[in-house]
């Protein structure tokens, strides 16, 4: 049962009932490919490599067979969940029902459990072949080293931004097409606000700060987060570095078994409490190495 339930009594304290300070659910969750899945395991996506053309070598010449490369990605599901109980003495003597509060600050929680299986899945093992059982370590040459741009600069800068867009470049990502998205945590962010090249008009056709805020640049959308490697508050063993991801909408996958769900029941073992809970099962994938790209930042 919830012990904090009564500071909201009305013979003390306002009326309202308020959403402490948080990040308010998923904010990663629309910048990935979604999929509906289902079983104990689900493969999300059927991998083809590239294939050379042959040079015809001359009339009724044999037939070229090339073996396409072909390989399977994995995504396996997580549950979630959290509970509250409201007490009926607890609730007569409040003059709004914290039910709709309750309901909303478990979603934001459930919602934040999306963000970590994505953020473990940017440059953790993802599992592929014919069952899932094999595992592809994100690779060395997908990453930005942090000497990258000026003398005595290890946080975020444009030339290490111009570097990731140079991978991506090479790997063929079509970035007229693609969505491309950066995470950046506060620290990050104002490495970028000290960028000239970011904030003056001398560099762009159109203004990148909106209130003091950059949200995109070099055709980049920036995400604000606190919860990839080396953020303030990652949970996690935080390396000794910021690990910003860098990554297309096509690169990444979040796997829904089951969205986020709220049901509000009275629980006869409880002495007919109400109980808010909340629940998903969800897991999330890279879909392929070369849609990602790691910059090392302090």
């Amino acid at each position: 049962m919830s012990n904090f339930i009564t500071t909201a009594n009305v013979q003390q304290y306002a009326t309202n009932v308020s959403v402490l300070l948080q990040q308010e659910g998923s904010r990663f969750r629309g910048t990935v490919t979604e999929y509906a899945l289902h079983g104990k395991a689900a493969e999300v996506l059927e991998q083809f490599g590239q294939v050379v053309a042959v040079k015809n070598q001359g009339r009724h010449s044999d037939t070229p067979l090339v073996q396409t490369p072909q390989d399977r990605r994995w995504c396996f599901p997580n549950d979630y969940d959290v509970a509250d109980l409201i007490d009926n003495e607890d609730k007569l003597r409040i003059l709004i029902d914290p039910s709709s509060s309750y309901v909303r600050t478990q979603a934001y929680a459930l919602g934040r459990s999306q963000d970590d299986e994505i953020v473990a899945a940017f440059f953790g093992n993802s599992l592929t072949g014919e069952n899932g059982t094999t595992s592809t370590a994100f690779p060395g040459g997908q990453q930005v080293s942090i000497s990258v741009g000026a003398s005595g600069n290890t946080g975020l800068n444009v030339k290490k931004l111009r570097a990731a867009k140079q991978l991506l470049l090479a790997a063929e990502v079509n970035i007229d097409v693609e969505q491309l998205y950066v995470a950046l945590d506060a620290k990050a962010h104002d490495d970028m606000l000290g960028e000239t090249q970011s904030t003056s008009l001398d560099y762009t056709n159109r203004p990148v700060l909106v209130d003091g805020r950059i949200t995109a640049f070099m055709g980049f959308n920036f995400i604000h987060s606190e919860r990839y490697p080396g953020a303030p508050s990652y949970q996690g063993t935080a390396p000794a570095n910021r690990q910003i991801p860098v990554w297309c909408k096509s690169g990444m996958a979040l796997g829904l078994w089951n969205d986020i769900s709220t049901s509000v029941d009275k629980r006869a073992d409880k002495r007919n409490s109400w109980q808010v809970y909340t629940t998903g099962t969800f897991g999330a994938t890279r879909l392929e190495e070369k849609r990602v790209v790691m910059i090392n930042a302090l």
